[in-house]
């Protein structure tokens, strides 16, 4: 029985073979790990799938500045050492390093969610997925923490020639600067951040007083945390605001930034939250709870719903949330143990999905949680009801040329994006008559 929700899957392996840097904490490697546990629980055959198209740069400055764009796609380990006057300009450094195919990186990933969004728009599909996505630190003119051009501004952007008012959830374990920041006066997109704050915690930003200026003043939501939250305290007030936000506000459409970084045991993360957890209260009513919960209880209001990976750098746990909860969106619980794929060795040694929730000492009390929710809902009272915004015509989404092979030089190097455009490849996800998969240029 098919989900009756229509879901579009983006991925490109090209994303998963870049590197960071030997001690660098974020390993693209962990999209190929996601990729492959969802085609060996079979979801893949329940969702479409679509190879992104690259985004252009032209694109990529409808939010960053053309001179940051023309810098990224510009620049390289071999020529960096030229370029230290502009490497400080655009923040690109230790936390951001110059790596081979940088800027291909950037095109797939924020291809992704540009593409997830026009299919939004055009209501080929009712959720769409890009676990690639979700690189919410980026600014206008710089990089930030691992994160280079924000794909979420810019399907965002794509959203709202659409949709009079867009929601973004972020439950990364990092405050979502980037995007608050682009739309911190504006009344179109609500942002709504559930982050570590404080102890001077990358980015430092999100207090609960952050709210908005002009007239989006109210429209930015931050629910500031401290270490060791766990699954019941995170889900309750996850649920409780989120309801009300989408009570108030009425969004046309969601985008859910799911940052991994935010489970126990992450490498970088201080919070206790499990996978998908289940709590008994003492009716014995079973209760969800944990990260995918979010997920889940995002997905019941039935609104159209973009998903984008984040955060996250314990990259067998990252996998294994993000594979969860691509099942949540299919309405497909997966079999807690995993079955056999190309990266089985990295699940061991119990080769189990789920993991439990940590042991962090939990630092935020019953009374700070409800000060925090009290003064959220509080903000709430005082925004105007579902604005309206004066709709214009919608502009054409940007062209995307088709390759002209005659034009073509054969002796440059071809990538493996284009190969796999021009040859029907033997390794294709899977065959038959439900194959689902397709380029994006194809698609739209």
């Amino acid at each position: 029985m098919p989900p009756k929700d229509r879901i579009s899957y983006f991925y490109d392996g090209d994303v998963g073979s870049v590197y960071f840097g030997p001690k660098h904490p974020m390993k693209p490697h962990r999209i190929c790990m996601t990729h492959h546990l969802v085609l060996s629980y079979d979801l893949h055959k329940k969702m479409e799938i679509y190879r992104p198209h690259k985004a252009y740069p032209v694109e990529l400055a409808q939010f960053h500045s053309a001179d940051y764009v023309e810098f990224l796609h510009r620049i390289t380990p071999d020529t960096q050492h030229l370029f230290r006057n502009e490497l400080a300009k655009y923040n690109l450094g230790e936390d951001c390093p110059v790596f081979d195919n940088l800027f291909e990186f950037c095109q797939i990933y924020a291809g992704g969610t540009i593409d997830a969004a026009r299919r939004l728009n055009n209501k080929l599909c009712d959720i769409a997925i890009n676990w690639s996505g979700g690189l919410h630190h980026a600014k206008k003119c710089e990089a930030s923490g691992f994160c280079y051009i924000n794909d979420l501004v810019l399907g965002i952007l794509e959203l709202l020639k659409y949709h009079a008012r867009v929601l973004y959830i972020d439950i990364d374990v990092h405050h979502g600067d980037g995007v608050e920041e682009a739309f911190y006066f504006t009344d179109r997109v609500m942002t709504v951040s559930f982050h570590k704050y404080g102890d001077l915690f990358f980015p430092g930003t999100g207090d609960v007083k952050d709210i908005g200026e002009r007239e989006g003043t109210y429209y930015a939501i931050n629910v500031p945390l401290k270490d060791g939250i766990d699954d019941s305290s995170f889900t309750r007030l996850f649920k409780t605001i989120i309801a009300k936000v989408v009570e108030t506000y009425q969004p046309g459409v969601i985008v859910l930034q799911c940052g991994a970084d935010s489970l126990a045991g992450d490498r970088l993360g201080c919070f206790n939250l499990s996978i998908d957890g289940a709590s008994l209260l003492a009716n014995l009513i079973l209760l969800h709870i944990g990260h995918t919960e979010c997920v889940r209880f995002v997905k019941k209001f039935n609104l159209p719903l973009l998903v984008t990976g984040g955060g996250g750098y314990t990259k067998e746990n990252v996998a294994r949330c993000w594979a969860v909860e691509t099942g949540v969106l299919l309405d497909t619980e997966l079999p807690n143990d995993i079955p056999d794929n190309e990266y089985i060795k990295y699940f061991g040694p119990d080769y189990l999905l789920k993991i439990q929730h940590g042991n962090i000492e939990n630092l935020n009390s019953k009374s700070y949680l409800s000060t925090i929710k009290m003064q959220v809902l509080e903000n709430l009272r005082c925004i105007q009801h579902a604005p309206g915004v004066q709709m214009q015509e919608v502009p054409p989404d940007f062209y995307i040329p088709d390759i002209d092979e005659d034009e073509q030089n054969p002796d440059e190097r071809v990538d493996q994006h284009t190969r796999d455009k021009q040859i029907q490849r033997d390794d294709e996800y899977y065959d038959g008559d439900n194959d689902n998969d397709h380029n994006m240029e194809d698609g739209l």
